[in-house]
C-alpha cells in the first residue's frame, strides 16, 4: 500500500510540473505575440507617416514648408541624383525621347524603385494576410489605408505567431527602406542613468517613435521574444507603457524622458 501511495504522489507530482511547465510555455508564447504585435504598431506608425513624404520628393523644385528651414542634404544624396539625371538623360536620348542639350527635372529612380517596392509590399501583405485568415481579397486601396486595414487586424493575426512576425518584419523592412531613401536622420535625445542589460550609459529618447531605446550595438536582453536576439540592427526598446518600469532598473525618470520627447535637438549616438 505504501508502494502504491508513493507512486500515485510522484505521479501527482509530476502532472503538477507538467502543467506548470505548460502553462510557462503558454505565457512565453504570449509575451512574444505581445511584443511582435508592439513593433508591428510602432513600426507601422512610422511607415505611416513618411510613405507620403517619398511622392513630395518626386516632385521637382520641392520646398519646405513655409517657416521651416530646409534640412541637411543626406551625405552622396546629391552625386546619387546627379548620376541618376545622367543616366536617365542618356536613355532618353538614346530612345529619342529628349533633344540633346536640353536638361530635364531629375528623374529620382531610387525614389521612385522605393515608392513602387513599398506599395507593390504593403498590397502583397495585406494579401497574405487575408488569405492566411480566410478572409476575402482585400479591396484597392492605397498604401495608407492598406497599412491601417492591416492593423485593424492584428487581434485576428495574434493567434498566428508565425503570421505575426512575417507581418512584423516586412513592415519593419518597408519602413527602415522609406527612412534611409528619405535620408532623414530621426531625432535622437541622450537620457541618463544605465542600460538595464547592458549597464551601458547608451539610453535614448526617440521623440518620433515615443519610445527609449539602448543604442549600444552590443547589447542583447534576456527575453527571447525581443528582435534585439535574432537582428543585430534591432535595439532593445521601451515604449512608454514601460518607462516606469525602466526608470526603476536605469536611474533615470520618468520626468526627464518625457522632456526627452518633446526636444527637437538631435544629438549624438
Amino acid at each position: 500500500m505504501a508502494d502504491l501511495t508513493d507512486r500515485t504522489d510522484s505521479t501527482s507530482h509530476t502532472d503538477s510540473a507538467s502543467r506548470a511547465d505548460d502553462a510557462d510555455r503558454t505565457g512565453r508564447a504570449d509575451r512574444t505575440v505581445e511584443l511582435v504585435l508592439r513593433d508591428i504598431a510602432l513600426w507601422t506608425a512610422s511607415l505611416v507617416r513618411q510613405f507620403p513624404e517619398l511622392s513630395e520628393e518626386l516632385a521637382p523644385g520641392r520646398r519646405s514648408p513655409a517657416g521651416t528651414a530646409p534640412s541637411a542634404p543626406h551625405p552622396g544624396r546629391d552625386e546619387l541624383i546627379r548620376e541618376e539625371r545622367r543616366e536617365a538623360l542618356l536613355l532618353e536620348q538614346r530612345h529619342g525621347l529628349s533633344v540633346p542639350g536640353h536638361g530635364a527635372a531629375p528623374i529620382r529612380l531610387h525614389i521612385s524603385d522605393a515608392i513602387r517596392d513599398i506599395t507593390d509590399g504593403v498590397v502583397e501583405l495585406e494579401e497574405a494576410v487575408c488569405a492566411r485568415l480566410a478572409l476575402p481579397r482585400p479591396r484597392r486601396a492605397g498604401v495608407i489605408e492598406r497599412l491601417r486595414r492591416i492593423v485593424g487586424l492584428l487581434d485576428a493575426v495574434a493567434a498566428h505567431p508565425v503570421l505575426a512576425r512575417h507581418v512584423r518584419d516586412e513592415i519593419r523592412r518597408m519602413a527602415r527602406r522609406c527612412a534611409r531613401t528619405l535620408g532623414d536622420a530621426e531625432t535622437i535625445v541622450r537620457v541618463s542613468g544605465r542600460c538595464p542589460w547592458c549597464d551601458s550609459v547608451s539610453l535614448r529618447a526617440f521623440p518620433d517613435r515615443r519610445a527609449v531605446l539602448c543604442v549600444n550595438p552590443a547589447c542583447v536582453c534576456t527575453d527571447a521574444a525581443c528582435g534585439c536576439q535574432d537582428d543585430p540592427a534591432y535595439r532593445h526598446l521601451w515604449p512608454e507603457s514601460a518607462w516606469a518600469e525602466l526608470t526603476e532598473a536605469s536611474g533615470t525618470r520618468t520626468e526627464e524622458i518625457e522632456a526627452a520627447m518633446d526636444d527637437t535637438k538631435e544629438t549624438s549616438c
